[in-house]
Formats: structure tokens, sequence, C-alpha cells
């Protein structure tokens, strides 16, 4: 049955999804986007959200919205079967989520001095994951509410890794962590 539910990237863009929403038992995980600019990683972190059965993706300030060709090109349509809400700021978003789930984890997904490598944090469900900007990552006021921030370590020249690539990383950490 579970093979049933699986639709590959031609059937998602024919919109078949819709047969599925609500069939798929979502996870407690929380995405919150914090000015990502790039429409090819939001629609990309539709995607990933979609590959973890994740609740909802909050966009947040600057962040473009479906519809936009270029999201739903880069989801293949998987913007119509993960929730999402767009708020002002990742604050709000924050705020909104605590309000409805007390117990929740809110972890930036960032380098900071006082960032813990993301396979050494103890992970729990619910979760909400932050991402930021892709130049200027999560916002201070952002890392000051988070409950613990993560990083992915670097072991090149390269200073980062993509905003999407690097949520993908910590979304399956989660997920082996917390099952």
């Amino acid at each position: 049955m579970q093979n049933e539910l699986k639709l590959n990237a031609r059937q998602l863009r024919k919109g078949l999804g819709f047969r599925v929403q609500g069939i798929v038992k979502k996870q407690e995980i929380y995405i919150i986007l914090d000015n990502v600019l790039d429409t090819y990683n939001i629609g990309s972190i539709f995607r990933l959200a979609d590959a973890v059965a994740a609740k909802k993706i909050y966009l947040c300030g600057d962040s473009e919205t479906p519809p936009n060709h270029r999201i739903k090109k880069a989801s293949i349509n998987t913007t119509e079967v993960v929730e999402w809400a767009y708020k002002e700021a990742a604050l709000e978003a924050i705020n909104d989520i605590r309000l409805a789930i007390t117990d929740i984890q809110v972890i930036a997904v960032e380098q900071s001095k006082k960032s813990v490598p993301y396979d050494k944090f103890e992970y729990k469900l619910p979760v909400c994951l932050v991402v930021g900007h892709e130049t200027n990552g999560v916002s201070k006021e952002v890392l000051k509410m988070a409950d613990a921030i993560v990083e992915i370590p670097m072991f090149g020249v390269n200073k980062s890794l993509n905003v999407m690539v690097s949520l993908g990383i910590v979304l399956y950490e989660v997920i082996e962590k917390s099952n």
C-alpha cells in the first residue's frame, strides 16, 4: 500500500498529489524560511518537506510564496501537498508555533559561536527548524529566540552549504534521532 502513495515527478506535475493529500501521516516537523530569497531554494525546500512528511512550512519576510513559476518548477507541485503559510517575520512564525505547541524545539541551522555540531544535538519531536537568507543567514533576533543553533562542519575552503542542502542534512538527522 505504501508504494501506491509514492508519485513520480510526472504524476506530481500533473497534479495527482491532490489524490493523496491527507493520506500521508505528517511528522511533527515545522520549517521556517527566514528571508530565503532564491525561488529554486524555496521550491526545493517544499520538495524536501514532502520527502520527510513535514507538517508545515512558514515563508517569512522577503521569501516569495506560491504561486510562483520557479517555486512550482523546483517543487514539482509539492506546494500543493505541503501545508504552508506566510508570515511578515520569522519571529512571528516562531511565536505562533510556540503558542500552538508548547513543547516544541526551535532549532536554527546556522554558523555561530553558540552553535553545536548538527549530529551531536538531541532532537525530539515536535521540532521547528529555521534556515535563513542565502548570504546573511538566520537573523540575529531569531537566533536569540532559538532553543539551540546547529551547524554542519565545513572541511574545505568554502564557508557554507546551500540552504536547502543544509536543511536536508539536518532534517534527516532529526528523523534518525527522533524515531
